[in-house]
């Protein structure tokens, strides 16, 4: 894929496939494959492998990379790989080698842990991963109100593999005016807090957005992005409304249920089995019933 063709799969949903585990723990693989084929055959263009839906953070390195190997089998030409990667800078480099390896077209860094991250810092973190891997896209993931667009403007002057942003900081004026400082037209600006937030951020300049209910039910992700894709603000936010409950269920408590509330609704629907990784936990089971009520109601 070229850079126009990875910039014209960011401007799209760009979905974050959840990790089903088995009942020993380990990676369902079968399970795995069956969710990325429904996405798939549901008209999802982007997949992001090793995302925070995924449980990044809580998969072993052999992990990663199977998840990242059977993504790409899955996609086959029908949809562009967005892989993440991320932890300490070798082992980040070492991640994104290996998802060109295996045939991705892209990586999204995640948003440095490091308790202490200067901005010329962010850069250089960010630069090393690009410069490792110069054939694929590279999507910074942005969680930082304190990071300036001006960084992100020299990130994109070194390196113009970097095509675009994951910018996922919970306030649109801020997104608007970084969006502007870091230069609106160089970068793909996708909507990294899902459909809650796809709107407000679509009037502001982005053209993609990243979605974990995408997973549920893929049909309803795809009629909010062709709502805003036509300008139809009315449309989009009618689909916002059928979807605020749930979204609210996955933020509730500084998003604890944010993975469990995704893989209880597809556990009510028969997809693969409830079951999570600490530090997050499962759905209590008095807000179940809940969960399957809201999946059972939309076009599966």
């Amino acid at each position: 894929m070229t850079f126009e063709t990875l910039r014209a799969a960011l401007a799209d949903v760009v979905a974050i496939p959840v990790t089903p585990f088995a009942e020993d723990g380990r990676v369902d693989s079968a399970a795995h494959r069956a969710l990325l084929r429904r996405l798939l055959d549901g008209g999802v263009r982007t997949l992001t492998p090793n995302g925070n839906t995924g449980e990044f953070y809580a998969l072993t390195p052999d992990e990663r990379r199977s998840v990242t190997e059977a993504t790409v089998a899955e996609a086959a030409g029908r949809a562009a790989v967005l892989v993440g990667v991320g932890h300490d800078l070798p082992t980040a480099v070492g991640a994104a080698r290996h998802a060109r390896d295996t045939g991705a077209h892209m990586v999204m860094v995640h948003q440095p842990v490091h308790p202490y991250v200067s901005e010329s810092g962010w850069v250089d973190y960010h630069r090393a991963i690009a410069e490792a891997v110069p054939e694929l896209g590279v999507v910074p993931y942005i969680r930082n109100p304190q990071l300036s667009g001006a960084r992100l403007a020299e990130l994109g002057a070194a390196c113009p593999n970097v095509v675009g942003v994951k910018y996922a900081v919970p306030d649109a004026a801020r997104f608007a005016g970084f969006a502007r400082d870091a230069g609106l037209d160089r970068f793909v600006w996708v909507a990294g807090l899902a459909e809650p937030y796809a709107p407000s951020y679509f009037s502001a300049g982005a053209t993609g957005f990243t979605s974990g209910l995408v997973n549920v039910a893929p049909a309803v992700s795809l009629e909010m992005l062709e709502a805003l894709r036509a300008g139809d603000y009315g449309t989009a936010m009618k689909v916002w409304e059928r979807i605020r409950r749930f979204e609210e269920l996955r933020a509730a408590n500084g998003n604890a249920d944010n993975v469990t509330v995704v893989k209880e609704a597809l556990a009510s629907l028969g997809l693969c089995r409830r079951d999570i990784r600490p530090p997050s936990r499962e759905l209590p089971e008095d807000a179940r019933a809940e969960v399957a009520a809201i999946a059972g109601g939309w076009p599966i």
